[in-house]
């Protein structure tokens, strides 16, 4: 194998590394915004219970209210029935006073039906104060991990580009540019050549390239690709 293929193969496994590296990078902000919206999500749910459980509430007071004010009522209709001598009035305030009696009852019972699905939703609330809790201990977790990953990463990703550069050394420029541009729009640049089907883009190549590949004495591209060339047999 010639040396410079040697030598790009090399640089090419660094490459390699660093692509990877940086993807990881890249992942790194994305992953954080996954967590801070998972949390975000049960911050919401736990909102909208919460908001649930204070309608809930704020129903069942009206109602007490809207019975307390029938219950004055039915005090002032009692004092004006020991005061009137009329007796129809006094069978006018009779009826008015059973009249409200009747609504008191069907106010109680819709208090009763709101003070059960009050207690439901005081459940439902404590649950998702729990969940919320355990998410978000979780995610500060993450979050935490993220930021070591992404320090490790960025070191990892400094050391590699510093070994990358010194590898270069001593390469073509016009060879060393070909081989950056190609990895840089294909992934690969410096693939092998395996039963005269180039590895990169796995199409045939002539016999007379095939030739020159196996005759290790000049770098050769794949007529289809543009690859660089190694014998892989």
């Amino acid at each position: 194998m010639l040396p410079e293929i040697q030598q790009l193969l090399i640089v090419q496994d660094r490459d390699r590394k660093i692509r990877t590296l940086r993807l990881e990078l890249e992942a790194a902000p994305l992953e954080k915004r996954e967590a801070e919206t998972r949390l975000a999500e049960a911050q919401r749910a736990l909102e909208a219970v919460k908001q649930k459980a204070k309608e809930v509430e704020m129903e069942r007071k009206k109602l007490e209210n809207e019975a307390q004010a029938k219950r004055d009522s039915i005090a002032k209709f009692q004092t004006q029935k020991f005061q009137t001598r009329k007796n129809e009035e006094f069978q006018a305030l009779n009826n008015e006073i059973t009249r409200y009696e009747g609504e008191i009852r069907g106010i109680e019972d819709r208090e009763l039906e709101f003070m059960d699905e009050a207690e439901k939703v005081r459940a439902l609330v404590a649950g998702q104060e729990q969940q919320t809790k355990a998410v978000k201990a979780a995610v500060e977790r993450q979050l935490i991990d993220i930021d070591a990953k992404v320090g490790a990463l960025a070191a990892q990703l400094k050391a590699a580009e510093a070994e990358r550069a010194g590898l270069t050394t001593g390469l073509d420029e016009d060879l060393l540019d070909t081989f950056e541009r190609l990895f840089a729009n294909k992934g690969e640049a410096v693939v092998p050549l395996e039963h005269e089907t180039c590895m990169g883009c796995h199409m045939k190549v002539t016999t007379q390239t095939v030739v020159k590949v196996k005759g290790r004495r000049e770098i050769v591209h794949c007529e289809q690709c543009g690859r660089i060339l190694y014998p892989g047999e």
